[in-house]
């Protein structure tokens, strides 16, 4: 059924990159792309990896704030890099694992990456084996973690990988609802620090992550509720390698444009697709790896 809802939909995919979609309670729409199973480098969407095994570890229910976490002189020192996104934190700063996992996801803080690593596992090296343990039994046959962050394009995983992870991630009430923010408040300032996934301005979407550095190009995680009479289609996306080689800028734009399409087809079309072949309740087959 998956394959015949993607026929009747007439998708504008990528021409340049990877992509997978998935519709909730339906399965996979396909993976295209011409090297679709080869890895490439993902950059910060590996901090999707980064909370899932954080919330895993300390799972964080009922819209609890966690435990405080002392930001150490290293994520302090990071903070002022010119080379990487990161997260204005202060030494000595007292912040809620809830407050850095928003300070990792939305700013697509490295520093925070790296701080949340250490204060998990003692090393980000070790951190960073929990990742490949986590997306091992995802069944992510594709995919190799080196670092929290995403900073080092020895991380590499595919679309379709990346998918399966967007779907299980977003099973995490907080995270779910964490990607969801257009900004969040650090305290000591007045400027609200902001999310840089613009997908969010759109109807509907509710996540999840971008990702962009010029080994990398640009990459999208992302998720949005299809409205259909009384009832809402979950559907998941990921967009990886667009204008590789160019600045993080120009990938991330591409990403975002490239969703951009992805989503107007969709909601315009997924509805009658999905009417034309039963309603999509046909479970989850060909939806997982």
């Amino acid at each position: 059924m998956p394959r015949a809802v993607a026929d009747r939909l007439e998708l504008p995919w990528p021409e340049e990159g990877q992509t997978a979609i998935a519709v909730e309670n339906v399965g996979a729409l396909g993976a295209k792309g011409r090297r679709a199973r080869q890895s490439v480098p993902i950059a910060s969407l590996t901090k999707v990896m980064t909370a899932y095994v954080i919330l895993k570890e300390h799972p964080l229910k009922d819209g609890a704030d966690g435990p405080v976490v002392k930001v150490d002189e290293q994520a302090a020192a990071e903070a002022h890099s010119l080379s990487e996104s990161t997260a204005p934190v202060r030494q000595g700063q007292m912040l809620s694992q809830r407050k850095l996992l928003e300070l990792m996801l939305l700013p697509s803080g490295n520093n925070v990456a790296r701080l949340l690593a250490r204060w998990d596992s003692g090393s980000q090296k070790k951190f960073t084996a929990k990742m490949n343990a986590a997306a091992t039994r995802l069944g992510m046959a594709d995919t190799t973690y080196t670092g929290a962050s995403g900073f080092e394009s020895t991380t590499r995983s595919t679309a379709a990988d990346q998918l399966t992870l967007a779907r299980e991630a977003m099973k995490e009430p907080a995270l779910r609802a964490t990607v969801a923010l257009r900004s969040t408040k650090l305290p000591g300032q007045t400027e609200p620090v902001r999310n840089t996934n613009k997908l969010l301005e759109r109807p509907g979407v509710i996540g999840l992550k971008t990702g962009s550095s010029t080994p990398a190009g640009g990459n999208l995680m992302w998720a949005a509720e299809i409205p259909d009479g009384k009832k809402h289609h979950v559907v998941y996306g990921v967009v990886l390698s667009q204008r590789v080689g160019t600045s993080p800028t120009e990938g991330n734009q591409a990403a975002l444009a490239s969703s951009g399409r992805l989503l107007d087809a969709l909601q315009e079309r997924l509805p009658a697709a999905l009417a034309a072949n039963g309603g999509g309740n046909a479970g989850d087959e060909g939806g997982r790896r």
